[in-house]
């Protein structure tokens, strides 16, 4: 992607995994990046190291589930930067449980974080590009298991079935403003909350971590685990010019595990 000048982009969940990650290749790109995350002080570390790169970025406190601290926190970097261009609603958890385990408060909190954060991002992105007088894009964090099911997944995948959803309906909904909405869909990628996945699911199985990773890895064309700079890239085309006229798609960056 060609350099962007004087764009600002907002990244929730960008203190660790692929929001880090995400947030080091927009800056790299060009862009002024709001790092946004719960954990605030691992998110100010992430800001400073952009900066140290030579960078424009900030750490802002967010709680995806909560509207109010959503369009609290996309204000306040539209503020700080002097305008928002693109807003990425990466945030999320994965809990992963046998469908019978299911409980309230895991479906709650996995549907308010994944879900609700997503449906907050759109509408505080759309709220502030409507008070600059330009359209903008919005980027939904998605997931292959928004493509298929997966086993022991059903509360994540549902979550990532609606985004996809959402995604599609908004950008529809949003078009006539000048908005462009997409989403990616990474597979098996290196961080910490895949690695918990796994775990998670070898203990359910009463077997080592190892093969709780091979579970999800095994049927990857390209025979590697992704790297949060492989998916870090697909997100760079879909914030960057060479996307403006792609919407409502949901772009599958995962090695070759689905094919549609």
């Amino acid at each position: 992607m060609s350099k962007v000048t004087g764009r600002t982009v907002f990244v929730t969940g960008a203190a660790q995994g692929i929001g880090e990650a995400i947030a080091l290749r927009l800056a790299a790109d060009g862009f002024a990046v709001a790092c946004a995350d719960m954990n605030v002080g691992a998110a100010e570390a992430v800001a400073a190291r952009l900066e140290a790169s030579g960078a424009s970025a900030c750490a802002i406190a967010v709680d995806v589930a909560d509207r109010q601290s959503v369009f609290a926190a996309v204000e306040q970097a539209a503020d700080r930067f002097g305008g928002l261009d693109v807003l990425i609603n990466n945030a999320g958890v994965a809990p992963i449980t046998p469908i019978e385990g299911i409980d309230y408060d895991l479906y709650r909190r996995a549907f308010d974080i994944n879900v609700g954060g997503v449906l907050w991002g759109i509408q505080a992105a759309t709220k502030s590009f409507k008070q600059l007088g330009h359209g903008g894009k919005i980027i939904n964090a998605c997931s292959q298991a928004g493509q298929v099911g997966n086993p022991d997944l059903a509360v994540y995948c549902g979550t990532k079935f609606a985004v996809r959803g959402i995604t599609q309906t908004a950008a529809r909904d949003l078009a006539h403003l000048g908005i462009t909405v997409n989403a990616y869909c990474p597979g098996i990628v290196d961080t910490p909350m895949m690695q918990k996945v796994a775990s998670d699911l070898a203990t359910n199985n009463g077997q080592p971590f190892e093969w709780g990773m091979e579970q999800f890895a095994k049927n990857i064309t390209l025979k590697r685990v992704s790297k949060p700079a492989d998916v870090a890239a697909c997100v760079s085309f879909l914030a960057g010019p060479d996307s403006d006229y792609m919407t409502g798609q949901a772009v599958i960056i995962d090695g070759g595990m689905v094919f549609n």
